[in-house]
């Protein structure tokens, strides 16, 4: 860097008022006076340069949602980082393409306070990390994971690096990435050493009975965002928590608020009396069947199902896909894809009663929703005749489809806020590192990833949603409590009393079409 990039670097950043001492009658005026008052005059000074600075990240930061690059002091916040922000730093690593050294790596030295035990379905870290627990994690299994990784994320001394294997569909690997940095921006110096990969397509791909038997290798251990009882692949929080640029799907924190001031437009008594779905069919075969059971002049299924054209909605502004709005009807559709769906979350947040047709996945929170308590099931292979059954008896018995319906949406806004998934990315990264039984080094293709190198370089949507979903600075408490784990008899009890609840309702089902028959 010549030295005019450093003078006007020093300029900019507050510093360059000491420069002005040097040149002129400033100069001639100092020599002039005695020590002990050069030494206040020197002081003053630097308690105005001091507070000059701050004032300019502090304006700079409130400008952080333009699309324009940021352009901070590289002088940082000298002062504990517990309940102050971390300044982002675009102007320095604009200059030199680098990470800030600075950024606080450890809280060994804050007491910080415990917070409240985490939700139940916590417990299924402990399930999930289960294939490891014996023999922990070696190198071998890791490298076996890349198979079909995105990325491989190496975690040392609460800094990240990252080296891509092949570009996600869409920005989930960025979004991803981009919540990973959040959580070590929230509890930094927590999270241990590790060596993680990543799948970010949606269907889990380390089948359970591949890796059963004396003579079977142990499992890979790969991360994506859901899994079915099949398989073995960790479930981990999805990508649209901090934002779907492509969809215009906000950051959950936002979009959760939003959808409960949408609850309260349309009280549920007031709502349409159907089932609502809208989305795209042509993913998979079970929601093309689902699109059967509109309503139409030759039948009534209590159904109300709608196509999602995202290229139409892209070029008309999203004004026919916001979420909140969508929060009309007493009973909401939720089907999966060609795997799980994200849609999941924003349907069971609308306190309708959702209405779940059978799934084969499951994502890091759904197991702990409970049938007959927070939804009502739907069979997969006669859809119709289920989804008309559910209405029928939802207008019939309104206050207990009130209730279910109000049951999920009080799990979303209680148990699933955002405090939640950083604590599961947390607990789950924690348990995680905790089996390595090898120290995780760099590769020479590895390379720094720092919020700075990802929100200094991001345009338009992308780079909005970054800093409406950026974690200003560390938490003030510690994460949530880990529940412990399932006994045998606790965890076969909660399976079969999931599965008795569904069998219930399909014996009414079965009950209710007997009779209209022989009627």
């Amino acid at each position: 860097m010549g030295e005019k990039n450093i003078m006007l670097e020093h300029e900019n950043n507050g510093w360059g008022l000491f420069r002005h001492f040097k040149y002129g009658i400033w100069w001639q005026f100092i020599k002039t006076l005695s020590r002990s008052t050069v030494v206040v005059v020197f002081s003053v000074a630097l308690i105005v340069a001091l507070f000059y600075t701050r004032m300019l990240d502090t304006h700079v930061l409130s400008r952080g949602s333009s699309t324009k690059p940021l352009l901070t002091s590289k002088i940082y916040d000298t002062r504990p980082f517990l309940g102050h922000e971390i300044p982002l730093d675009c102007h320095t690593h604009n200059l030199t393409k680098s990470c800030p050294t600075n950024y606080p790596t450890t809280k060994d030295n804050y007491d910080l306070p415990s917070s409240a035990t985490c939700p139940e379905y916590f417990r299924w870290i402990h399930e999930d990390l289960r294939p490891w627990a014996h023999k922990g994690i070696t190198k071998e299994m890791v490298d076996r994971a890349k198979k079909t990784a995105n990325f491989k994320l190496v975690i040392l001394n609460g800094k990240a690096y990252l080296e891509t294997y092949e570009k996600s569909f869409q920005t989930r690997d960025t979004f991803t990435l981009w919540g990973i940095l959040q959580l070590l921006r929230r509890y930094p110096g927590m999270v241990p050493d590790m060596e993680l990969m990543f799948d970010c397509v949606d269907w889990p791909v380390v089948p359970r009975d591949h890796y059963i038997g004396p003579n079977a290798k142990d499992p890979p251990p790969l991360f994506r965002y859901c899994g079915n009882d099949v398989t073995m692949d960790l479930v981990f929080p999805d990508w649209s928590f901090w934002g779907w640029p492509e969809v215009n799907i906000k950051p959950w924190e936002i979009l959760m608020r939003e959808l409960k001031e949408g609850n309260s437009r349309t009280s549920w008594l007031n709502r349409e009396p159907y089932g609502y779905w809208k989305g795209n069919p042509a993913v998979a075969q079970t929601r093309q069947d689902l699109m059967k059971c509109n309503v139409s002049d030759k039948q009534e299924w209590n159904a109300r199902l709608y196509r999602q054209d995202w290229g139409k909605e892209s070029k008309q502004g999203y004004k026919q896909s916001d979420l909140a709005s969508q929060c009309t009807h007493r009973y909401k559709v939720y089907i999966e894809g060609s795997a799980w769906s994200v849609s999941e979350k924003y349907i069971l947040a609308c306190d309708s009663m959702t209405l779940i047709v059978k799934p084969h996945y499951y994502d890091f929170f759904t197991r702990g929703l409970n049938p007959l308590h927070h939804y009502w099931p739907i069979k997969e292979n006669d859809k119709c005749k289920s989804i008309k059954f559910a209405v029928d008896w939802g207008n019939t018995h309104k206050e207990k489809a009130q209730n279910i319906g109000k049951a999920a949406s009080n799990f979303i806004q209680e148990e699933l806020k955002m405090d939640y998934v950083y604590d599961y990315m947390f607990h789950l990264l924690n348990s995680y590192g905790k089996l390595f039984t090898y120290t995780p080094t760099l590769s020479p293709e590895a390379t720094e990833l720092c919020v700075e190198s990802m929100v200094c370089k991001a345009e338009g949507r992308e780079k909005k949603f970054m800093m409406e979903s950026l974690v200003k600075g560390p938490s003030n408490t510690k994460p949530c409590t880990m529940p412990p784990p399932y006994d045998p008899a606790s965890l076969l009890a909660q399976i079969k009393g999931k599965n008795s609840s569904i069998q219930e309702v399909e014996l009414w089902e079965k009950s209710h079409w007997d009779q209209n028959m022989k009627s």
